[in-house]
């Protein structure tokens, strides 16, 4: 039987960047990977650095809204690829949810097929909690609560960054769940022997009682987004210059604050057009970019995902126009500067 562990967690806390960390562990060599976002563009399989592994992105939306469709097939049809031999022979399979999925659906598919149950068993579910946000966003997100309330194991991360708050999570995960086991990652950087320690055979009935303790008013099975959580998505043929996108991110920051939930992307800049920049942000926390030394596929776009609250497409894609074309001006106005001071002739000395 081949182990399905289902990695969860809300937006922006750290999945992607743990995921990311495992697969460069030799423990991680025969691993699938089936991941899925929540937005109108896929950018996550971009950020995710793959050796051998077989690497599957399912269709837009939230996983669990489309599991009986699309995680179920896509499982089978992977095994039956295993089986004729047209993708490595791997050995454990790792679904990471978008931010805003509920984990009961996807349990509820793996355990009630039996084409699937033939071939794969649940070995848990792990949720990422990250130590800035997290105890916030256990408290105003059913999303998050839910998460917790099924996982098998919690991972703390961001624990190195200056305004973490480790306690106060670990506080907040106890307040859901008392025995949740809880780990700790930075960078992502954990040992996959230590992650998967936590095994699980079936939907034990005190997950259940304990998952609707939380959601009197939903059933187990039941899931529904939290009201208004909407994506925007920028897709840009032409790179952008640093300066852009430095003034992009900060607008961002400075204009729609909480209400952006999650940003993340991959840009194209013209400065250093072999080497694209990876952006990350969550609620106030923007964090530097950080540069690829080569296009990870053959798109090279910028391609960015805000996701958050009544969040203007009108206004957040003309903000990274404008400022593009303002910078493009000065910088063309600058250089044009420069051409005519080394033509002028110098005067003579008297």
């Amino acid at each position: 039987m081949i182990p399905v562990s289902v990695l969860t967690g809300f937006l922006g806390s750290g999945k992607t960047t743990l995921l990311s960390a495992l697969l460069r562990h030799s423990e991680m060599e025969r691993t699938a990977v089936i991941v899925n976002e929540f937005g109108e563009i896929g950018i996550d399989h971009d950020l995710i650095e793959t050796s051998d592994e077989s690497f599957i992105q399912l269709s837009n939306g939230c996983l669990c809204c489309n599991v009986r469709s699309d995680l179920v097939r896509t499982l089978l049809d992977l095994f039956a690829r295993r089986r004729e031999g047209s993708v490595p022979p791997f050995e454990r399979v790792v679904v990471e949810t978008s931010g805003l999925a509920d984990p009961a659906p996807i349990l509820h598919a793996l355990l009630t097929d039996r084409a699937v149950r033939a071939h794969y068993s649940i070995a848990g579910i792990i949720a990422t909690v990250d130590a800035l946000t997290g105890s916030d966003v256990l408290t105003r997100y059913r999303e998050s609560v839910r998460q917790i309330a099924l996982a098998d194991c919690a991972v703390v991360t961001k624990t190195d960054l200056p305004q973490a708050r480790p306690d106060a999570v670990v506080q907040a995960i106890r307040s859901i769940q008392p025995d949740c086991p809880t780990l700790y990652a930075v960078r992502g950087s954990i040992s996959p022997s230590e992650l998967f320690a936590f095994p699980r055979t079936s939907l034990s009935e005190h997950h259940v009682q304990r998952y609707r303790h939380h959601e009197r008013s939903t059933s187990v099975l039941d899931h529904r987004h939290s009201s208004g959580i909407g994506s925007v998505a920028i897709v840009r043929e032409a790179p952008v210059h640093a300066a852009t996108l430095a003034l992009f991110i900060s607008a961002l920051a400075e204009n729609c604050g909480p209400d952006v939930i999650r940003m993340k992307g991959i840009v194209s800049v013209a400065e250093m057009p072999d080497s694209p920049a990876v952006i990350h942000g969550v609620q106030h926390v923007y964090h530097a970019p950080r540069w690829l030394s080569h296009w990870p596929s053959s798109d090279r776009r910028t391609r960015i995902v805000c996701i958050g609250y009544g969040l203007s497409a009108r206004w957040i894609r003309g903000t990274l126009d404008v400022l593009e074309d303002e910078v493009a001006e000065e910088t063309a106005r600058r250089s044009t500067g420069a051409v005519a001071a080394r033509r002028e002739p110098r005067s003579r000395p008297s």
